[in-house]
């Protein structure tokens, strides 16, 4: 029998990590699932239509709408049923809205099928699966099956939370806050609670303890929110200690529901792995949950973006528009290891930028230093602790930390920045892309956020805390307008320049520099700028300056 012509998936090429050695070959019985993203049965709206620099709202899908014009086409699926079959793999689930099918099977069969030879690699921090080159599929299948995650299971992503060390502040003016505390100094809208609103929040590992929630929001003198967790991909709600990424999770939850205590907070739990597979995985749940149906998601995940996008990046990216479509805000912490978005172990000296915060389709949120004594602001600068130390929380100058921003060299200036003065990437250089971040708030460890995580009291920061900060935001402002702001950042940018809307930071940079390696960054200035963005917000201001979208009537305008 004739040998079935094999063609490469476009994005889908990898090389193993720097400091990577193979070990042997993936033990050829080794079970594993895949997920495999299809195509839409109707092309997804070209981005720069919906990436204009305009202050009208975008017409918003239902779920309903959605599904029957972008969803998967039932023939693409039995196509890739029939695949399986053939290559001895088993469908475990198919879900036309997310446009995803995940195969199971042994390692021999899924390299069979897709071209591989799967090895175990060593490197740093452990183990992996890993692959190099392109994923093949046969030639009748192309363009139809548009990624396939799982076969490699390097992590891709790190949370962007950072702890503050005993005594940080004591021989300054900074001093933690609470969520709550932090809401007021920045006039978030009073006497609204998020009621009526979903926050959804995607987690890759950790855990939370109800008890410990009941005693935070307690203390706080406000109801706890309910909380919902959803498993992905077999994950769960697995809380250990406050030393792991129950922080994160804690963070998150404890910081937007105290913005927003009368929503619902739904987490989607993937695997702890943080792969691309689970990462996928539990956003294109979030996004097309109908069950739950959230209208505001926060991420404190990521990774520097690559360049050329990846197929990761795209099918994510996508997701974020599809999100977009749906009226869902997406909040993405910007990143913790300024303007290199790597640890010094990692970093190769050039300049990054965090994905999925590089989407022009995500609302990046960025980290400030927030001097506020009696609640008022008194200075706020760009973030970037520069301590003397090279502990493994340091970032790549010996910093604890310091606000991600920069050009992406991954995807273009959308037309909402073409009046922001974005610089040209530095890397690679003279690429005009998308600046982040968009907009910033405290996140400075020292300045940073007081919660309670599995029995203890701590001081936690990063942007991981401005991104629910931000989701609580967009919840309460939802349920003052009665209706969903969806996709805000083109509502933002077409704000008259020098808007009272924010508070211009005009201090500090997230410079980072390492050994041998040159300082690479971005200074904050007037204005936007790739390190504190649009800048924080007065919450109230905000309110009153955004319009909510329609959904479910004239919708075709989506589309066009």
């Amino acid at each position: 029998m004739a040998t079935k012509k094999m063609v490469a998936i476009p994005g889908s090429k990898k090389v193993p990590f720097r400091d990577a050695t193979p070990i042997g070959p993936a033990p050829a019985d080794e079970r594993l699932e895949v997920t495999l993203r299809l195509r839409a049965k109707n092309a997804l709206p070209k981005a720069q239509d919906l990436l204009k620099p305009s202050g009208t709202p975008l017409q918003q899908l239902t779920h309903a709408e959605f599904d029957d014009r972008y969803g998967a086409d039932p023939a693409d699926i039995e196509l890739v049923r029939k695949f399986a079959e053939d290559n001895k793999l088993t469908v475990v689930r198919a879900d036309p809205a997310r446009r995803s099918v995940m195969l199971s099977g042994v390692v021999a069969d899924f390299n069979a099928a897709f071209g591989q030879k799967l090895k175990t690699y060593s490197y740093a921090k452990g183990t992996y699966r890993g692959r190099i080159g392109s994923v093949k599929i046969p030639a009748e299948l192309a363009g139809i099956i548009e990624g396939v995650f799982g076969l490699d299971n390097r992590p891709v992503a790190t949370r962007h939370g950072t702890r503050a060390k005993p005594n940080a502040a004591s021989a300054s003016a900074a001093r933690p806050f609470t969520a709550v505390e932090v809401a007021k100094t920045y006039n978030f809208p009073q006497g609204l609670d998020g009621t009526g609103q979903t926050i959804g929040i995607i987690e890759l590992g950790g855990g939370y303890f109800p008890q410990d929630l009941e005693q935070y929001f307690g203390g706080l003198d406000l109801p706890t929110p309910t909380v919902i967790p959803i498993s992905v991909d077999g994950a769960k709600n697995s809380p250990t200690t406050a030393n792991s990424d129950d922080a994160e999770v804690v963070l998150d939850i404890e910081v937007a529901g105290a913005v927003a205590p009368g929503a619902k907070i739904v987490v989607y739990f993937a695997p702890n792995d943080a792969t691309s597979k689970g990462f996928l995985d539990a956003f294109t749940k979030a996004v097309h949950d109908t069950a739950n149906n959230p209208s505001v998601i926060s991420i404190s995940w990521g990774g520097p973006d690559d360049i050329p996008t990846s197929s990761f990046q795209t099918q994510f990216d996508q997701v974020l528009q599809e999100a977009a479509l749906l009226g869902i805000t997406v909040c993405v912490a910007a990143g913790d290891n300024g303007a290199a978005d790597e640890g010094p172990k990692a970093w190769d000296g050039k300049a990054h930028v965090d994905f999925p915060s590089s989407s022009p389709f995500a609302l990046s949120c960025g980290g400030t230093r927030l001097i506020a004594p009696n609640g008022a602001i008194k200075t706020e600068s760009v973030w970037n602790q520069k301590k003397a130390d090279l502990s493994p929380e340091a970032g790549p100058d010996g910093s604890f930390g310091s606000g991600g921003g920069g050009v992406s060299g991954a995807f273009p200036l959308p037309a909402y920045q073409k009046q922001s003065n974005v610089p040209v990437s530095l890397n690679p250089p003279g690429v005009t892309g998308r600046g982040v971040p968009d907009v910033t708030g405290d996140a400075d460890p020292d300045t940073g956020y007081k919660i309670q995580v599995d029995s203890q009291p701590i001081q936690e920061g990063g942007t991981s805390a401005v991104a629910p900060l931000w989701a609580g935001l967009i919840a309460i402002i939802n349920q003052k307008l009665k209706g969903r702001v969806g996709f805000i950042n083109p509502q933002l940018y077409a704000l008259p320049a020098g808007s009272s809307v924010f508070h211009d930071i005009v201090a500090g940079n997230n410079r980072v520099s390492f050994k041998a390696f040159k300082s690479v960054g971005y200074d904050a200035q007037k204005g936007w700028d790739a390190c504190s963005g649009l800048g924080s917000v007065d919450g109230t201001k905000l309110s009153q300056s955004l319009t909510v979208g329609v959904q479910g009537q004239n919708s075709k305008t989506a589309a066009s």
